[in-house]
């Protein structure tokens, strides 16, 4: 199914700018979303590092407050779930897994958080372990997983006692910005902030001098940016950047009994997931016997818009990936 690109209904960068999202199941536009500008973070990062001071100083009240938020996250569970499918595509089912996922991390996190302990060796001192906190954390989250990715840096972060601004990306900014709000009703003001828009925006976020950490997940050359950003101000850096993972069968595999486990690790959602399965090495002796079984499963499959209650892949995300896909696919069946 075709994708269009989105089409700002304002000049992006601008006071007041939108950041059109697109259904990827119709490439029609379906809501906007603020297009924020990159001066904008001065402020936001200033509210982060003062609200820091009050979020660092009581880890008993930061493990209710995030046990707090993920009960509120599973309150929201429907409302985050259907708008996750309607701006990634991903079928709902699968939208209310990552939902789930994100609270779970909010409630391991939360009995995690660090206390001052005493250390008692026998001698006549007086020791004890402190765990710091950095202050404000920058987390930069793209789109085949918005909820849950940003979960898996904004739960230890905050556990921790440091304070965030998580932008995610301009494809799917909706879900996480409803699921901000939803943790606001249970966090401190400003311990936790969601920006939205197009570059330069990621890039200012990244370089910003009061950020001591920032957290990626993305591309390879995108990664390679946040990095030599963060270096201008020496903050710690976290990247997660793909990667291309294989499959390997041995002579004694059953294949039909790991044929459908085998096609799922490669294609769900709609195979935009950073630990899919790209290259599967089976023994020749089998080779056409995997292949057919994997074909016959592709047969079968039901693809179609994420809400649509038979799907079971949806739609590729973003117009760029598809034109991706679509390349890669030009190439194998050239060779």
């Amino acid at each position: 199914m075709p994708i269009s690109p989105p089409r700002p209904p304002t000049t992006p960068g601008t006071p007041g700018a939108r950041l059109a999202v697109v259904d990827p199941a119709t490439g029609e536009v379906f809501d906007e979303a603020p297009d924020q500008r990159p001066q904008e973070l001065d402020a936001l990062v200033d509210r982060a590092h003062r609200a820091w001071a009050g979020w660092r100083a009581d880890p008993a009240a930061r493990t209710g407050a995030l046990c707090a938020a993920a009960d509120a996250v599973e309150a929201a569970g429907d409302d985050l779930a259907r708008l996750l499918t309607r701006e990634q595509g991903k079928p709902l089912a699968e939208s209310h897994a990552e939902v789930a996922r994100t609270a779970a991390r909010l409630r391991y996190f939360a009995e995690l958080a660090p206390r001052t302990r005493r250390i008692d060796d026998g001698r006549p001192v007086d020791s004890e372990i402190r765990w710091r906190s950095l202050g404000p954390v920058a987390a930069i989250v793209p789109w085949n997983f918005p909820l849950q990715l940003a979960a898996a840096k904004f739960a230890p972060a905050l556990a921790a006692g440091n304070t965030m601004v998580l932008k995610p990306s301009p494809y799917t900014p909706l879900a996480t910005r409803l699921l901000g709000s939803v943790l606001a009703t249970a966090l401190p003001e400003d311990v936790l902030t969601v920006v939205t828009g197009r570059e330069p925006l990621g890039a200012r976020l990244a370089s910003h001098p009061g950020v001591r950490h920032v957290t990626f997940t993305g591309s390879v050359p995108t990664g390679r940016a946040v990095a030599q950003g963060a270096a201008a101000s020496l903050a710690r850096v976290t990247l997660e950047l793909g990667g291309n993972d294989a499959a390997v069968l041995l002579d004694d595999v059953d294949v039909d009994a790991i044929a459908e486990k085998l096609f799922w690790a490669a294609f769900r959602n709609c195979g935009q997931v950073c630990m899919a399965v790209k290259r599967v090495y089976a023994p020749a002796l089998i080779h056409a016997q995997v292949v057919e079984a994997l074909a016959e499963r592709a047969k079968t499959v039901v693809v179609g818009a994420g809400l649509e209650p038979d799907s079971q892949l949806g739609p590729v995300n973003n117009a760029p990936q598809l034109a991706r896909v679509e390349r890669c696919t030009s190439c194998l069946l050239y060779t």
